[in-house]
């Protein structure tokens, strides 16, 4: 089965899909995805939101990661179908969860979560090997596990940064 061919109009929802919305609400993470530009960056802003509200507890973060992972790849192979498209821009619970990971375990405040918002893009828009390779799984689990490798690089540049600078 080849992936439709992207065109620089928006997706249309596959008309024979009924609107499934709850796992539709957890991929775009509640709307955030339908940001009319730059997705990616609104959900991982939003990635930042969630790490400000969570406990600063690393079991708790963990949980929340290995959760967010969970029910992502259930919404993302569900967005998959409805938008026709593999990994669909509207996606955005990959960059929620890509934050979370950039950021676990590493004793930041403000400044130093914000680099690591800007890490974590970075390292999402290049996908060096192999979350260019991970993003070719099947369904959600593919739109998750790519993001996941490209914040584990986020987490650990972040890491040896803060290492450089204490």
């Amino acid at each position: 089965m080849s992936e439709p061919i992207s065109s620089p109009e928006p997706p249309i929802p596959n008309p024979q899909s009924p609107i499934p919305f709850f796992p539709l609400a957890i991929a775009t993470f509640f709307g955030v995805g339908y940001a009319p530009v730059a997705p990616g960056t609104f959900g991982s802003a939003a990635g930042l939101l969630v790490w400000w509200i969570l406990p600063a507890s690393p079991t708790i973060q963990l949980v929340a990661i290995i959760a967010i992972f969970a029910v992502g790849s259930w919404g993302g192979s569900v967005a998959e179908r409805h938008f026709g498209r593999t990994d669909p821009g509207q996606v955005v619970i990959d960059e929620v969860m890509g934050v979370l990971i950039t950021l676990f375990m590493n004793p930041v405040g403000w400044i130093g979560a914000l680099a690591a918002f800007f890490l974590f893009r970075l390292f999402d828009v290049i996908k060096p090997y192999p979350s260019n390779h991970l993003e070719r799984l099947h369904g959600g689990v593919g739109v998750m596990a790519d993001d996941g490798m490209a914040a584990i690089y986020a987490n650990l540049v972040l890491r040896f940064g803060l290492w450089i600078f204490r």
